[in-house]
């Protein structure tokens, strides 16, 4: 198992590549059981979710090739069971639930478990399913889905704490190939919906409003095989850009899209710093007036939830007091108390933040808790005095691409050792 060791005090500078978004890539995959064809995937980012992912398809029956990002998908005879022993590793893996229910009318898939960040539970993927005209039943550990034929239906997906952006996928992916209409209410509107959505289209699906609260599916006798190149990942782009704000001359993210990062540039700005963009990119700068902010998560395209703990990380050490609300998973402050371990100073009531700006962290040894609480720790580590040592980076590597090596190219030394 590896640790990353980060030592503390550097200047970053320079252009960061940003990779295909992960959130897209993952039920993108999913998405080609739906054809006997071959789909052929472009910008599939390299991580241990995708690795899982591609697994489960390869244990479904596919014929999967993989090479510099691209991955090449020939679904002609498929399984319909994903077993636990790799189900149990990523959540996301619940996605082929829709394309198989859609394509050949039934599933058998593991639970997930649970997550870290709490509760999440996917009552709102079955009980579309289940208007849809499948039979559902949870048993063991097992969700089985059953259907004779599935016929269009009006479905609303807003939960408790928001729209369910995987559950619109997994909706979406099944209704293509309904009888009839499908309409979604309370849709997701995150651009990873819109990119699944593309795909869909490309090959052969008929689909409106992605994008919007509101999606219309009209179901289409079968696909076909398509190409397809997967957005940027909007979560990695903000994390290099705060990674700019907290150790940053001046920092480039590269091969973006600015629209897709309108809240976390807007909080950027009021924070005190100076960003620009082109079509593609987007730059961070130091301005020298930080000031403390009011926020809170919210759907899509609102302040997103997976940005949350690393403007934690760099709130710590701006003056002021900040306050950070948690509405959309409201148990996710794990990182709070490794931060404090680094000495900041944060008191957490409930799904509330209140953050006291301190002029300094430092380094200690901290654990990583999942995957947005460990880039927190690297980047409130980039400034922090002497060494931090970030155990259960497995986590990390969950997201984002060589992290560490990216962070380096701009300047910081991170070092990955094994525990």
């Amino acid at each position: 198992m590896d640790k990353i060791l980060v030592h503390g005090g550097v200047r970053l500078k320079g252009d960061v590549r940003i990779g295909g978004s992960k959130n897209s890539a993952l039920p993108i995959l999913a998405a080609t059981l739906l054809t006997k064809e071959k789909c052929v995937i472009d910008r599939v980012p390299d991580l241990s979710d995708i690795h899982y992912m591609l697994t489960i398809l390869g244990r479904l029956g596919c014929e999967v090739e993989r090479a510099s990002g691209v991955v090449q998908i020939r679904a002609e005879k498929i399984l319909t069971e994903a077993p636990y022993e790799i189900v149990r590793k990523m959540r996301a893996s619940v996605c082929v639930l829709g394309p198989l229910l859609g394509r050949e009318k039934a599933a058998k898939v593991s639970l997930p478990g649970g997550c870290v960040i709490g509760d999440r539970p996917i009552d709102l993927h079955l009980k579309g399913f289940e208007s849809l005209g499948a039979k559902v039943v949870v048993k063991g550990g097992d969700i089985l889905l059953e259907a004779k034929k599935l016929q269009g239906a009006r479905i609303n997906l807003r939960g408790r704490h928001g729209p369910t952006v995987l559950g619109t996928g997994n909706i979406m992916m099944a209704a293509v190939l309904a009888e009839g209409i499908t309409d979604i209410e309370g849709a997701a509107e995150e651009p990873e919906v819109v990119d699944l959505a593309n795909f869909l289209i490309a090959m052969g699906a008929k689909i409106s409003g992605a994008g919007t609260q509101h999606i219309q599916i009209e179901g289409v006798p079968e696909l076909h095989g398509a190409n397809h190149t997967v957005i940027p990942d909007r979560i990695e782009a903000g994390t290099f850009l705060v990674a700019g704000a907290i150790a940053g001359s001046r920092v480039t993210v590269t091969r973006t899209n600015p629209a897709h990062l309108g809240a976390v540039i807007t909080a950027l700005k009021k924070a005190g710093f100076e960003l620009s963009h082109t079509s593609d990119s987007v730059t961070i700068s130091p301005n020298g007036s930080r000031r403390p902010l009011h926020i809170e998560t919210l759907p899509y395209p609102g302040f997103p939830t997976d940005m949350q703990a690393q403007f934690c990380a760099m709130l710590a050490t701006m003056d002021g007091t900040s306050v950070v609300t948690e509405t959309v998973f409201p148990q996710r402050f794990m990182h709070v108390s490794e931060l404090k371990r680094m000495g900041a100073s944060i008191d957490l009531n409930n799904h509330c933040a209140t953050i006291h700006g301190v002029e300094r962290l430092s380094g200690a040894p901290v654990m990583a808790s999942d995957l947005r609480a460990s880039a927190a720790l690297v980047l409130a580590a980039l400034p922090a005095d002497g060494i931090t040592e970030i155990n259960r980076v497995y986590h990390i590597d969950r997201g984002y691409e060589a992290i560490d090596e990216k962070l380096n190219a701009l300047g910081a030394h991170i070092e990955r050792v094994k525990s």
